[in-house]
């Protein structure tokens, strides 16, 4: 053993380990043998597998796999909880959340030490960061709890809210969801990943000890037959999911049709951006956090390096050189800085990985020394010299693996950064706040940390874009999520529209009154080369339109998204081409009154108010587009994080076949409003007065691309615009089944979507469709972290 003075010469360090004794005789009180927790106590363990050590593979426990009965049962405990739980005041609710904060932090320690166990993460992660944050989480969502009506008014809960979470951080994503389910007063059926069951089953514990009413946490364990299971229950009414994307999508194609509510945070290939102005030193710190954390098992870890060229050779010395530092070793050791993955599995995995990696080229480096010979181990590795088109640029490894790549110039690295199917964070570091400030908005990921990485708080949203994801976990948007509007439970179905049958003899004039598509600003005629002739009730042909095949909505993609730039226009300028909308309109209101009289047979009042609505609704969204604002907000750190408002980006609308003026609008304004582009697929027994507005938005300064209109068959081009990779966000307003097909075809890129689901909405009301209520689902929040102070 070496002494003191020689210590001070080499500034080794000496194991520290921490003892594993309380989480031990935890596990022994229980004779290492877990059933779920169900109502209010654990049921006797059955048809149990095993938890294991994946530091050394010694057996945990034994924990109970959940089949259909248990499940069945923790759902009825559950919905018989719901009543009495979210009758409670805030106030009630909150004292529980503060309790449950309270009694995790008396029990930190073995939480920490339990977590690390079971996970392999080392100990000081569990201790300085894991833990604390869940207290804070419990604390910060009490108070949620207390304020709900104010900040949500007729707001109501989902009811039974089924939750999965993963292995990664096991607590931590525990807190995340059932924090904020309770805290809006819904009950909860929560499923730990299969690997890392043991502190969620502490946690039951935890909710005994306060009190908490039966039946208002439910724990149930098992491997994914049983997250399968709680998916598809008919008696659940939100799924909150976080896990792998090929997962998430299998989610979002079972729950179609459903009516529950879905988020879904997945996972990440985040980008860690170096320009050559920054703190070197400061940003290899930060990228030991945002990959070698949590040994890389993390879905916003900082895994694709894109280091400014005239820095390159100098910062991939620095990290190389801090990488032989990093101490591989048993995660109880507080010395430790990686542990182990979490399963055999996983390191087959990342080794996988690697082994096809290293067959399409590239430099591979790793530092010299030994891992420990048992366990879950793989050695830091960083991957020089690749492509974009690299398997591991472009695949999450989920393992302790960075590669990296050189840019040039600021755009750039946008263009890189952005080369991904995901979106979920990035970290950009820069001594220059105005280059910070113009790449942030620019990265298309829910979470930009300036400076820094891995920042979270439950007062600040987190959640992605594209394949990462879409809901919030944190602040108020993570709330939102467990709560809808109590007026979409009184929907009734929407009528069906009879259509009228042609009149024999009736055709039309000799003058040909074709409509055209409306693509990229131009009139276009349709590709497959038929019309839908469009009747009046009383079976007369009043006109054609083109019918819309795949071709026509690929065009419309196309011009929709080389319209993006459309949401860099200044809020200001958005909301003054609406009102230019809204009065070229005004101007014409008689005409358009008589085009929806003549195709729905309204009464001339009637026709009349709907043109009048509809130029209302444009007001009203153009007053929308420069108050639809973000907020700051104070984590408890020297940082801010600011809550940018973006569009989801090109949106596909199929408007509903009822009100065809006012609902085509009533969806188009708050999408373009907010700087969205826009394919519109107007109703289809009452297209008209749509394609009458296309000299409307020419000569209203829209421009080309940000607002295109296909007629046609509207399921069939729902269909298509739901299949297509170039639509982020996905309106529907239609039948069930239409909107059932929908749902589960956005899967594909794991698309927004708000559907009617097949009921009556009242389009004429201005207080329900005139505001927030799809302003928020034409937008997505991305939180800008910023610290300050010197």
């Amino acid at each position: 053993m070496a002494n003191v003075a020689e210590i001070f010469e080499t500034l080794d360090y000496g194991p520290a380990p921490e003892s594993a004794a309380p989480a031990t005789d935890w596990l022994e009180r229980h004779k290492r043998k877990f059933g779920h927790f169900i109502d209010g106590a654990f049921t006797k363990p059955s048809n149990t597998f095993a938890s294991a050590n994946p530091a050394n593979g010694a057996e945990l426990a034994q924990i109970s796999n959940a089949g259909k009965a248990e499940i069945d049962k923790a759902v009825k405990a559950a919905r018989a909880a719901f009543p009495g739980w979210s009758q409670l005041s805030g106030f009630e609710r909150a004292k529980y959340l503060y309790a449950i904060a309270r009694q995790i932090q008396k029990d930190s320690r073995l939480f920490a030490v339990l977590e690390t166990l079971d996970n392999g993460k080392p100990i000081r992660e569990t201790r300085d960061l894991d833990i604390p944050l869940v207290a804070r989480h419990f604390y910060h969502h009490a108070g949620w709890a207390q304020h709900i009506d104010k900040a949500f008014p007729d707001h109501v809960p989902y009811g039974v809210c089924g939750q999965i979470i993963p292995w990664n951080f096991p607590l931590l994503m525990l807190a995340w969801k059932i924090a904020p389910a309770l805290a809006a007063g819904n009950t909860v059926v929560l499923k730990p990943a299969e690997f890392t069951s043991l502190t969620a089953l502490l946690f039951a514990e935890v909710c005994e000890k306060i009190g908490l009413p039966k039946g208002v946490v439910n724990i149930v364990t098992g491997a994914g037959e049983t997250g399968e299971v709680i998916v598809n229950h008919p008696d659940i009414d939100k799924i909150a999911f976080t896990g792998s994307t090929e997962v998430g999508k299998i989610i979002r194609r079972a729950t179609a049709g459903s009516g529950k509510g879905l988020s879904l945070e997945l996972g990440g290939k985040s980008p860690f951006i170096v320009f050559e102005d920054a703190d070197l030193d400061s940003a290899v710190e930060g990228l030991v956090d945002a990959i070698w954390f949590n040994q890389g098992q993390v879905c916003c870890a900082g895994s694709r390096l894109l280091v400014q060229e005239s820095i390159e050779e100098k910062f991939i010395a620095k990290v190389k050189a801090r990488m032989k530092t990093l101490r591989v070793g048993d995660p109880l050791d507080k010395s430790v800085d990686i542990g182990a993955l979490v399963a055999p599995v996983q390191v087959e995995r990342v080794l996988d990985l690697l082994k096809k990696g290293a067959k399409e080229g590239g430099e591979f480096y790793s530092p010299d020394g030994p891992l420990p010979e048992t366990g879950c181990y793989v050695a830091p590795t960083l991957v020089t010299g690749i492509s974009p088109a690299h398997t591991l640029m472009s695949e999450e490894i989920f393992g302790p693996v960075l590669v990296a790549m050189s840019f040039r110039t600021p755009e750039e690295a946008v263009a890189l950064a952005n080369n991904t199917r995901y979106g979920l964070a990035s970290s950009l570091w820069t001594e220059n706040v105005n280059l910070a400030l113009d790449i942030a908005p620019q990265i298309k990921a829910g979470v930009v940390w300036v400076n820094s990485t891995n920042q979270f708080d439950a007062a600040v949203g987190f959640g992605g874009y594209r394949e990462s994801g879409f809901g919030r976990e944190g602040g108020r948007e993570g709330m939102a999520a467990y709560l809808k509007p109590a007026w979409e439970k009184g929907l009734k179905p929407a009528p069906e529209i009879k259509l009228p049958e042609e009149m024999t003899g009736a055709g039309l004039s000799a003058l040909d009154r074709t409509a055209k598509l409306y693509i990229g600003g131009k009139q276009a005629r349709g590709d497959s080369g038929y019309a839908r002739t469009i009747l009046a009730p009383d079976g007369k042909a009043i006109g054609e339109v083109p019918d819309g095949n795949r071709k026509d909505i690929r065009n419309a993609v196309e011009a929709a998204r080389n319209a993006l730039g459309w949401a860099k226009a200044t809020a200001h300028n958005r909301a003054q081409i609406l009102y230019y909308l809204g009065e070229n309109l005004d101007y014409r209101k008689a005409e358009f009154a008589d085009r929806i009289r003549q195709m729905t047979g309204a009464s001339a009042n009637a026709a009349k108010r709907e043109v009048e609505l509809s130029i209302e609704r444009l007001f009203a969204f153009a007053g929308w587009a420069d108050k639809y604002d973000g907020a700051v907000h104070n984590p408890p750190a020297r940082m801010m994080a600011v809550a940018m408002v973006e569009p989801i980006g090109a949106m596909g609308i199929i408007a509903p076949a009822e009100a065809p003026l006012l609902g085509g609008v009533s969806l188009l304004a708050p999408a373009v409003a907010m700087g969205n582009t826009v394919v519109l697929v107007p109703s289809e027994p009452h297209p008209l007065a749509v394609t009458d507005l296309y000299q409307v938005i020419e000569t209203s300064d829209v421009p080309g691309g940000v607002i295109n209109i296909v007629t046609g068959d509207a399921p069939a081009l729902a269909k298509v615009l739901a299949e297509h990779d170039g639509i982020d966000g996905m309106w529907v307003a239609g039948s069930e089944a239409t909107c059932t097909m929908v749902e589960a075809a956005s899967a594909g890129n794991v698309k927004q979507t708000w559907t009617t689901r097949g009921k009556a909405f009242d389009w004429t009301d201005g207080d329900t469709l005139g505001g927030d209520y799809l302003l928020a689902r034409a937008t997505q929040i991305k939180n800008v972290w910023v610290p300050y102070g010197a």
